[in-house]
């Protein structure tokens, strides 16, 4: 569920800055004091009390890709919400990937914004970055933000401010192929629990099998499963060229010797099919990998278990979240976060994760059986291995300029690290130096 993110940035600065311009012209949304209310007289010079109030308030609400599929849940959850705020329509609208970045950009310009959007966190940490979404700390309670599993919600605080609500979430967990474990001599009901303990697996089984521990991608999301910062604090400069990161690269380079690691920059279509064709023994993905495994090796499927991933030195583990933000040029900034909140409360968020087979953001969701309970299927194991990595789970390279820029400086640098046995101390810097110039732009 990414939406495609090159030169967004640009866009948005510019976007921004005309936005701005219309709002020092008076086309701001109204404060949160004037959405709840205010007082004015009657012609007979008495006051009314709260006459806002009583004003039809119109929210337009935007998602992605949910239409037709979900259609009916939300049908019902908009009428469920409109019944119990009185003066209060919600007009959904749903845009396919594609298109919804560049109308959202195309409505905050124009003066025309919708009141709540769903955003992935990348896109809802620039939007926040550059001013564009309201700041939710004002409207939300303690009680409200400490719903929601911490490392998630945190993603979306840019210098103390939370520019998002988490929804619907996913995250990784390790698929095994319990036939090719036990040929090494290991017992799958005791799976590896850290990054060590799944490096010392895959040895063994490499050894004793001559099978691969797993393929993966070169990407940017093995600096901060190593605890690596990619970027600095203020974001205006890369920080991962350090003595660290070269030992980290060093024995990552090892674990390709040792059969550990493919010697191969596998996208997951490949990935699917070296372990149907049980040439690795684990395959690192989200639960959606079960279908394809099921499709095109069931008998690789009847004998693979789900378990959490096992995690570095970071101690995390990595989510790929959907969020609801509400558009700082909203005309009723009170009314659209209440609407937010309500979206993505724990009973409705239960509700979605059950419709949509996602993972909820609110730790009270993960308290229902459908979460706990399983019968032994490996959709179950992998939807409680999931849930019982969102305590762990962050998301990474949000709030960063350019970001699709910066983690294809970083895989290209990796790649020739990994693939051609480029010197790792001269494409340090030079990665370093690529990723500089793109926070430049």
């Amino acid at each position: 569920m990414k939406m495609n993110k090159k030169g967004m940035s640009v866009i948005v600065l510019s976007v921004l800055l005309l936005s701005f311009m219309l709002s020092a012209c008076g086309g701001g949304g109204a404060s949160p004091i004037e959405s709840s209310g205010t007082t004015k007289e009657n012609g007979d010079g008495k006051t009314q009390e709260n006459v806002s109030k009583a004003e039809p308030v119109k929210l337009e609400f935007w998602t992605i890709s949910l239409q037709p599929t979900f259609t009916d849940y939300f049908n019902n959850l908009i009428s469920e919400y409109e019944k119990s705020h009185e003066g209060v329509t919600i007009d959904w609208k749903d845009y396919p990937y594609d298109a919804v970045t560049n109308k959202l950009l195309t409505s905050i310009a124009s003066g025309s914004s919708p009141d709540v959007v769903n955003l992935n966190t990348e896109f809802a940490s620039q939007m926040g970055s550059k001013g564009a979404v309201t700041d939710l700390n004002s409207f939300l309670t303690d009680e409200q933000k400490k719903s929601y599993f911490d490392g998630i919600f945190n993603s979306t605080v840019i210098d103390g401010k939370a520019y998002a609500l988490p929804w619907y979430t996913g995250t990784e967990v390790l698929f095994m192929n319990t036939k090719i474990v036990k040929a090494a001599g290991l017992d799958p009901a005791n799976p590896p629990k850290s990054q060590d303990e799944l490096i010392a697996w895959a040895k063994q089984i490499k050894e004793k099998t001559g099978k691969t521990g797993y393929a993966t991608q070169w990407v940017s999301n093995l600096f901060p499963k190593e605890g690596i910062k990619i970027l600095n604090e203020d974001k205006s400069a890369a920080a991962f060229n350090t003595p660290e990161t070269k030992a980290i690269l060093e024995k990552t380079k090892q674990k390709i010797t040792d059969g550990v690691i493919m010697k191969e920059d596998v996208p997951f279509t490949k990935q699917i099919q070296y372990y149907s064709s049980e040439q690795v023994a684990f395959e690192i993905a989200g639960p959606t990998f079960i279908n394809f495994l099921k499709t095109s090796a069931p008998d690789v499927y009847k004998n693979t278990v789900a378990v959490p991933l096992p995690t570095g030195k970071a101690d995390v583990r990595l989510s790929n979240s959907m969020n609801v933000v509400v558009p700082a040029k909203s005309k009723h900034p009170k009314e659209a976060v209440e609407f937010a909140a309500f979206i993505t409360n724990a009973d409705n968020q239960t509700a979605f994760a059950k419709a949509a087979n996602t993972l909820p953001s609110t730790k009270e969701s993960i308290k229902d059986p459908f979460f706990t309970q399983s019968d032994n299927t490996l959709e179950a194991q992998a939807k409680i291995a999931s849930a019982n990595s969102l305590d762990k789970a962050v998301d990474y390279m949000v709030g960063v300029p350019n970001a699709s820029d910066i983690n294809g400086g970083i895989a290209r640098g990796l790649q020739k690290i990994m693939l051609n046995d480029a010197d790792i101390a001269s494409t340090l810097n030079a990665m370093e130096q690529e990723v500089n110039q793109v926070l430049k732009k």
